[in-house]
């Protein structure tokens, strides 16, 4: 057991925790949830012991062991091969293999009736003991399976540690971990270097594992499938949810109407007060009952509401008109160096397409796309684009590019798109960057910061293409949100490479599989793909698919070996299930969509008004500043009434897609 007692840091007038008290008990399995900045990365830095921390403020049981793993590590330094870096999770159990070894030597060379013989002989017993219960015999096969399932392949085991880049070092500490089994096991964003194998892969193992964890992710499908408890930092406070991530988001709205309610209420009464006080305050008549109401007011723990993330809105420009065919990738190839990456790769998306890349690290995601792009030449083949397409890219190292000098209202200035402050600030506002952060200059951005500000400036171009390589790297849940509803908003076609799948799944129409150089095209999102891996899975007795499927051609021989009748089915199924969402959720969709074109008009309207209100010569007649400022608040009216019934088309249509999803 670990537990934490009295937590309390403050930065000047800034708590970052307050007063926190909080334990993890054996076989605990926690998600650590939080805005950016929350203090999420330092509890666990706390916890873990890496981090200073006052004497007391965090205990735990001798035999209670921690292990833990942060975002970003710095180079391993080792002489070690793979294996045996892995191995080093074992080096209590392999000292006391190599100390029975030398006892097992040395009593071949010592008197039977000497005292020294008595000694030796009884600490091999319990050395012995200590071994049979420790499965140590099994070493090998669990080093190899481990590695294996977090992407190593045999021919690596070999291979220097020093060879393998920043994020193959971190699989390697991950493994490490897994291996030592300790009785804790913090992780900071675990998921951000894995593949979608590798990350499903994990999932399972943390799933059957018996141990407690604490884990920070971005990604809602791993916490959901991973914990069974939340805490939450927020105001530097720590609350405890009894459940995974949806429990959490569906309790922690049960109780802000709560606590909206006791602040509205306590807000109301400090305004009665205070008018009280400034009423009578220069009355003596009234100088006792004004005292004990000040008194009052200095007694009241004030309460304070977390800014509501969701409130923020975001949608793409509109995609201008393009051809049918968007792109069509014909006998393309490409390889650096003797290793071929793709090999004779054919592909035809359509105007409208959303589609997933997926594949294991190193399969040649990003090469594809950045081929796509324009970014890097490909070795011989076609690529040919539409009628009218215009494309955007963001790639994962984007945020280099930006003009360290700029400030994030400036960058955004630079994109050549006509935007109105409001606009830019909101654009701004959905990745994080709110009030007088605009104005902070890019150099002094952290690496986060000027991902999200990249992410913004490539989103605010109108286009029919986007392509995206893990775009959500650095974003927190709420920001995710606003990129995922705008997604799924958007006309265009959309080519994202991302192994979050809870982002993906409500947009993606389609997932292209990137394997042994070829591409495969599945219809459907990516809980439907993965689906799709399991039954071909299944069919080959349950082995992954990194045990079965070793090469482009194996993966088309298993997949066409599903029977048909089980296929059709299955199709049968899914579609059935696609006419009965579209008969459910037809009317809301008339409506969301009716909703939306008249909040998108009325936001308009808002901004001219704004634009006249903020001119000094409208307030020289009086009538006309009068006539604008009723037509601005009447605007104001219909947009909130526009909105709520935004939201009641939203909710019913998350009802209808939450009941089928129970009914899988």
């Amino acid at each position: 057991m670990l537990s934490v007692n009295r937590l309390d840091i403050r930065f000047g007038d800034k708590h970052l925790f307050k007063d926190i008290s909080v334990r993890v008990h054996e076989g605990n399995r926690i998600g650590l949830v939080g805005v950016n900045g929350a203090g999420k990365s330092t509890l666990l830095k706390i916890m873990a012991g890496v981090a200073a921390s006052d004497d007391g403020v965090v205990s735990r049981a001798k035999t209670f062991t921690v292990a833990y793993l942060p975002q970003e590590s710095s180079a391993l330094v080792s002489d070690n091969t793979l294996y045996e870096e892995a191995e080093t999770a074992f080096a209590g159990l392999l000292a006391l293999q190599a100390e029975a070894e030398r006892i097992h030597n040395t009593l071949a060379g010592i008197d039977p009736d000497s005292e020294d013989f008595a000694a030796l002989l009884k600490r091999q017993g319990e050395i012995q003991h200590e071994l049979e219960g420790s499965d140590i015999y099994t070493i090998r096969a669990r080093i190899e399976k481990v590695l294996q399932g977090l992407g190593f392949k045999q021919e690596d085991l070999a291979a220097p540690v020093t060879t393998f880049s920043g994020g193959w070092v971190m699989r390697l500490m991950l493994a490490k971990m897994l291996l030592a089994a300790p009785s804790l096991l913090l992780l900071d964003e675990p998921t951000n270097h894995l593949d979608l194998e590798s990350l499903t892969w994990v999932e399972e193992f943390l799933r059957s594992s018996k141990g407690a964890m604490v884990i920070i992710s971005h990604d809602r499908t791993f916490l959901d499938r991973t914990t069974k408890l939340t805490w939450e930092i927020s105001l530097g406070r720590l609350t405890v949810y009894k459940g995974n991530y949806s429990y959490y988001v569906k309790e922690k709205e049960e109780r802000r109407e709560i606590e909206r309610a006791a602040f509205d209420n306590q807000q109301q009464k400090i305004r009665q007060t205070m008018r009280f006080v400034e009423r009578f305050r220069a009355k003596s008549t009234k100088a006792k009952q004004v005292q004990s109401r000040v008194r009052q007011l200095e007694k009241m723990d004030i309460l304070e509401m977390e800014e509501d993330e969701r409130q923020i809105r975001f949608t793409f420009p509109p995609a201008p008109p393009s051809g049918r065919d968007v792109l069509q990738i014909e006998g393309v190839s490409k390889s650096y160096q003797q290793k071929q990456v793709l090999r004779e790769v054919d592909l035809v998306l359509q105007r409208g397409d959303k589609v997933a890349v997926v594949g294991v690290n190193g399969a040649g995601k990003t090469t594809l796309v950045k081929i796509i792009a324009g970014l890097i030449d490909y070795d011989h083949g076609q690529i040919r684009f539409g009628a009218n397409v215009k494309l955007s890219y963001f790639g994962q190292h984007q945020a280099q590019e930006l003009s360290p000098q700029l400030t994030a209202l400036d960058t955004m200035a630079t994109t050549g798109v006509e935007m109105t402050v409001t606009r830019t600030r909101s654009l701004l506002g959905a990745f994080l960057f709110r009030g007088e952060e605009v104005e902070k200059k890019v150099a002094v951005l952290s690496g986060g910061e000027k991902s999200r500000l990249a992410l913004a400036r490539m989103i605010a171009t109108p286009a029919n293409l986007m392509v995206l390589d893990e775009p959500t790297n650095h974003l927190d849940m709420s920001s995710q949100e606003v990129l995922q509803e705008a997604m799924a908003q958007y006309d265009g076609t959309i080519i994202v490479v991302s192994h979050n799948r809870y982002f993906l799944d409500s947009f993606v129409n389609k997932v292209l599989e990137v394997k042994a150089g070829h591409v495969a095209l599945y219809e459907g999102n990516i809980s439907e793909y993965l689906r799709k891996m399991q039954l071909i899975a299944d069919e080959q007795g349950g082995k992954t698919a990194a045990e079965t499927e070793d090469s482009f051609e194996d993966a088309e021989r298993i997949r066409d070996d599903v029977p048909k009748e089980k296929r059709k089915d299955k199709r049968k199924q899914e579609a059935e299930k696609r006419q009965e969402r579209s008969r459910l959720i037809g009317p809301w969709s008339k409506k969301l969509t009716e909703a939306e074109n008249e909040i998108e008009k009325l936001e308009r309207e808002k901004e001219g008004l704004e634009q006249q209100l903020a001119d000094p010569d409208l307030y020289k007649d009086e009538h006309a500043w009068s006539r604008t400022s009723r037509e601005y608040e009447e605007c104001k009216r219909h947009l909130e009434r526009w909105y709520a019934r935004w939201e009641t088309a939203q909710e019913k249509i998350d009802e209808v897609d939450a009941q089928l999803g129970r009914e899988d």
